[in-house]
């Protein structure tokens, strides 16, 4: 299925609870590499009133940095997205390169991180996928395999839970799902990196869940990072990257530096499809990096 342009409201609301004023940073930005994108300004708010600066890190990922006074705090962040309205690239045949040749910002990709034990999971990923094609394929295989493996189950999901014990469990989000198929990809020497981001149902039929943030990943092929979604399994329209990193510990939506609570937490994606005569007029903006 494919659209016409689209533009794609998204957001985020959370009320945070704070027993003394407490630095975060906060992840719910549109990533650097989708600001020609944004139609307009981002706009966040907190109440009551934080002084808040942007910070942009080596991958791209743009924080929002503020102290968070005692007591109750409400942010909220609203943003316009002009998308292609066409499925992700599929790419049979993409070719993986050998390690010796990489660039070098792939290597930190091939590690073992907090959530991905590639090292522990290497036996196993060898054994399941090793006979398969290298490559896209290969990738692929690892997709079909974690897609069947787990079962989405919104109750199994716990911060510090690992790819491995995902496995072992058979169930998780799609944090878990992502964090699964990297390990095996790096296991065999495929760069792989996780991602944080908006996804509606564009072009799907609808889920009774309510929309969060979702977790897929990236994997380096022929010269090039590609989408895959584990839990999904399919291309998809209007994906938004927020944020990169090995795992989901160097994207958190949320890092506070002291304690809090997180009282309540709201992701918004809503795509409308443009007609001709509003793709051409629409203006796009650029926003703080």
């Amino acid at each position: 299925m494919t659209l016409g342009l689209i533009t794609i409201e998204l957001g985020c609301d959370l009320e945070v609870q704070c027993a003394q004023d407490t630095p975060m940073l906060l992840l719910m930005h549109v990533h650097s590499s989708r600001l020609l994108d944004l139609i307009g300004f981002e706009q966040i708010s907190s109440e009551p009133p934080s002084a808040g600066t942007f910070v942009l890190d080596e991958e791209g990922n743009r924080f929002w940095r503020l102290v968070a006074p005692a007591g109750t705090s409400t942010i909220q962040l609203r943003a316009h997205v002009r998308d292609c309205g066409l499925p992700e690239p599929v790419a049979p045949g993409a070719p993986q390169a050998p390690v010796e040749e990489l660039p070098v910002q792939c290597y930190p990709y091939l590690r073992a991180s907090r959530y991905c034990e590639s090292d522990l999971l290497a036996p196993m990923a060898w054994s399941l996928f090793g006979a398969t094609p290298p490559g896209w394929e290969r990738v692929q295989a690892i997709c079909d395999w974690v897609h069947r493996r787990l079962l989405f189950d919104p109750s199994a999901a716990r911060s510090s839970k690992t790819a491995l014990e995902a496995e072992r469990e058979g169930r998780g989000v799609c944090r878990d799902f992502a964090h699964l198929a990297v390990a095996f990809c790096r296991a065999l020497n495929i760069p792989a990196r996780y991602c944080t981001g908006y996804m509606g149902y564009t072009g799907v039929e609808e889920s009774p869940e309510p929309i969060d943030y979702s977790g897929w990943f990236e994997a380096y092929l022929g010269g090039c990072w590609f989408t895959f979604d584990a839990r999904t399994n399919q291309p998809r329209i209007g994906r938004v990257l927020v944020g990169r990193g090995r795992d989901a510990a160097d994207v958190p939506i949320l890092q506070s530096f002291g304690s809090h609570d997180l009282n309540s937490f709201r992701v918004i994606t809503i795509a409308r499809e443009l007609e001709p005569d509003q793709a051409d007029t629409t203006s796009l903006g650029t926003s703080s990096p």
